[in-house]
């Protein structure tokens, strides 16, 4: 879900396993998407800490089968501690439907623990500017409340595409966010299928009309701006390109993706080094040894057969929930788009992506 041109923090330890989370309520934001927020007991507070921009998965049995989605933890303002998330329907089917026509106050949800390296620059004094589209939002709308809240002397500026106002997520809260920081907060909405009286608010965030709305939010390319971007695969590629034409430095850009362009068709079954590959893996304080099969694709694959609990939801590279770091042993890691250079080269990988390059690998989840 997250990938970053900017070293990150350090990783650090995370809590694993799954809880159920009662949901406190339900609140329609528009046509289709709802607010949900999960009652969390005092003794899973520490359990459920997180930094802003980061997700949980929530996992969910649906006709029979599970399903698991990954979603930005998004507090209201007012509530920066809250565990709240944001659900947009996008079709019929799978969680975000039965979230949004089914799911009411009072039933209970299968919760992972927040993960995720998308966040905030610790850079006092920066400019914070931030690119969104639709529920891109939600990551977002909670770095720049902290943002805004802990550093008196930073500047956020909002670029948010929608198709119409009435789809805008969250507006009444970032309104309120917009009347208490008046001077340091400056939102940008853009419409792509209404007619704003400005021009180059009209429309999609390309590379025509990106320059005019860094100029409007006064972002200068050599400038003390840091940028944030957070949506589908379009989007996120089209505005990286135009901020890197119109001179902002690579490693400023930090990005997240909801979705890929297309899905990457699934990669064949692994060749396995000397016929087969033990697999040990630390999660949750515990040690499982798995051997990988004929018909594994990844080391996930293996995992799953002897440890349901092994966290993943997207398996396409995009959310982290797979994380982990590589003990002894050698991985190739194929085509993903959360791990920085620095997670990298300290030996992270993702479980959905991994496949052995040595007749043993050892993998520490718990890092």
């Amino acid at each position: 879900m997250t990938t970053t041109e900017q070293d990150t923090a350090a990783p650090t330890g995370r809590a694993t396993g799954w809880h159920r989370l009662r949901v406190a309520q339900v609140r329609p934001l528009t046509d289709d998407a709802v607010a949900l927020t999960l009652d969390l007991p005092d003794r899973l507070a520490g359990t459920f800490a997180h930094r802003p921009g980061q997700h949980v998965t929530v996992r969910h049995a649906l006709n029979g089968s599970e399903i698991r989605r990954s979603y930005s933890i998004c507090p209201p303002p007012s509530e920066p501690r809250a565990l709240r998330l944001v659900v947009k329907r996008l079709g019929p089917g799978g969680f975000a439907d039965y979230a949004t026509t089914v799911l009411t106050a009072g039933d209970v949800l299968d919760v992972a623990p927040a993960t995720g390296g998308f966040g905030l620059v610790a850079q006092p004094a920066a400019h914070h500017v931030m690119v969104a589209a639709g529920s891109g939002i939600t990551p977002l709308l909670s770095m720049a409340t902290a943002a805004l809240r802990d550093d008196p002397q930073c500047r956020v500026s909002l670029i948010y595409a929608n198709r119409t106002a009435r789809s805008v997520l969250l507006a009444d809260e970032l309104a309120d966010l917009k009347d208490a920081y008046v001077d340091r907060f400056l939102p940008l909405y853009v419409l792509t299928r209404e007619t704003r009286e400005a021009e180059m608010l009209s429309g999609h965030i390309d590379t025509t009309r990106l320059p005019g709305l860094l100029r409007a939010v006064g972002a200068e390319p050599d400038g003390h701006a840091y940028f944030y971007l957070c949506g589908p695969w379009g989007m996120v590629t089209s505005v990286r390109e135009a901020l890197t034409r119109w001179g902002a430095d690579p490693a400023r850009i930090r990005f997240e993706l909801f979705t890929l362009a297309s899905q990457d068709p699934p990669p064949p079954a692994a060749e396995l080094p000397g016929g087969t590959v033990q697999i040990t893996a630390s999660l949750g304080g515990r040690t499982t040894v798995a051997v990988m099969a004929e018909q594994d694709r990844t080391v996930l694959d293996a995992l799953l057969r002897v440890r349901p609990d092994t966290p993943y939801s997207c398996r396409e590279g995009l959310c982290g929930s797979c994380r982990a770091r590589v003990t002894h042993g050698t991985v190739t890691t194929g085509r993903q788009y959360v791990l920085g250079p620095p997670e990298l080269a300290a030996g992270y990988t993702l479980a959905c992506r991994a496949r052995p390059e040595s007749e043993e690998v050892g993998l520490d989840f718990d890092l």
